[in-house]
């Protein structure tokens, strides 16, 4: 028989039990329902419905200060890679923001425009952040962003599906891009050094500039717009030559964002304020704890242990 989480001697819902719920809503993507019938299946706990969100809450307390801090570490980094999708809260509709560095990452429920952004990352924010072309980034000076070429090429392609003038302008772009990549792979495998590759993008960099400034001429008005929205963020196209640490993509981001995706559309989001700080801070804990390959259930029965002693829980920060 499994070992019951029920901890206290009383049958109280002590840590561990905060913690499995925890673990199996925000790491495992259980529904509130469906933890209640693992509990009882796999624990022998009787746990009533009622009872999974007011434990989500307890665990949600206990992660409050290790997230503060972990947003804060996010905020101070040289590179941050970005993201959001959008949620719901009760009837107001709002975004799910990630910021993601190589060993701490944080989620924020927040609006979509700058104000998100800002609260993200930090009004003072020093760093470079990868991310979309979405404007709600644009506050930041332009030296500091780095554009996803991934959705760069996917609107090059789109470029190709419209056919004609607009085809060929794609086509010749996409050429571009397979060879800055063959290249960044090289410079990641240490074929490269960076000097050797900021002189192979030279006149990759001048080329696809050139194409740009060519489709906006083009009489295909999707592809014109697009290529005139792209030059005006051109040098952000380019920062990852130039700053190590910035990468080309932000294909880590969206990786990560996916499992709040598959959340939102199982729940179709929060119904308070207190349910959505829930999913910022086990989302966050979860994912930093897997980043650093640390035990993510260990981690939050003692963080639920030090909160019922009144003590400071474990840092979510890498010990490096």
């Amino acid at each position: 028989m499994p070992e019951w989480p029920v901890d206290m001697p009383t049958g109280s819902f002590g840590p561990r039990v905060q913690a499995t719920v925890g673990y199996l809503t925000g790491r495992m993507g259980v529904s509130q329902r469906d933890v209640e019938e693992a509990m009882d299946a796999l624990f022998h706990t009787d746990l009533a419905l009622g009872s999974v969100p007011a434990l989500e809450q307890k665990v949600s307390v206990a992660l409050s200060q290790p997230v503060k801090e972990a947003r804060t570490y996010v905020q101070q980094q040289k590179v941050v890679n970005a993201d959001e999708t959008s949620w719901r809260q009760g009837k107001q509709r709002r975004w799910l923001w990630i910021g993601t560095t190589p060993f701490v990452t944080v989620f924020l429920l927040a609006t979509r425009g700058a104000e998100g952004a800002q609260q993200l990352l930090g009004q003072t924010f020093q760093g470079v952040v990868g991310s979309d072309r979405w404007s709600g980034y644009n506050w930041l000076a332009i030296c500091q962003r780095q554009l996803c070429w991934a959705h760069l090429k996917r609107d090059f392609q789109a470029f190709v599906d419209r056919g004609g003038e607009s085809a060929r302008l794609g086509e010749a772009l996409l050429k571009q891009v397979k060879t800055m990549f063959e290249l960044w792979h090289k410079l990641r495998e240490g074929v490269l050094s960076r000097t050797q590759f900021q002189e192979q993008m030279a006149p990759i960099r001048e080329e696809v500039g050139d194409l740009l400034r060519q489709g906006t001429a083009l009489s295909q008005d999707k592809t014109r717009r697009t290529c005139e929205n792209i030059l005006k963020l051109e040098s952000a196209l380019w920062t990852f030559v130039s700053v190590e640490g910035v990468e080309p993509t932000n294909n880590w981001a969206e990786r990560l964002l996916r499992r709040a995706v598959l959340w939102r559309r199982r729940s179709f989001g929060t119904q308070s304020e207190t349910g959505s700080l829930f999913v910022e801070r086990v989302l966050t804990a979860v994912t930093t704890l897997r980043q650093q390959k640390r035990d993510v259930l260990d981690y939050l029965t003692e963080a639920c242990a030090a909160a019922m002693r009144g003590d400071a829980p474990s840092s979510l920060l890498p010990n490096l």
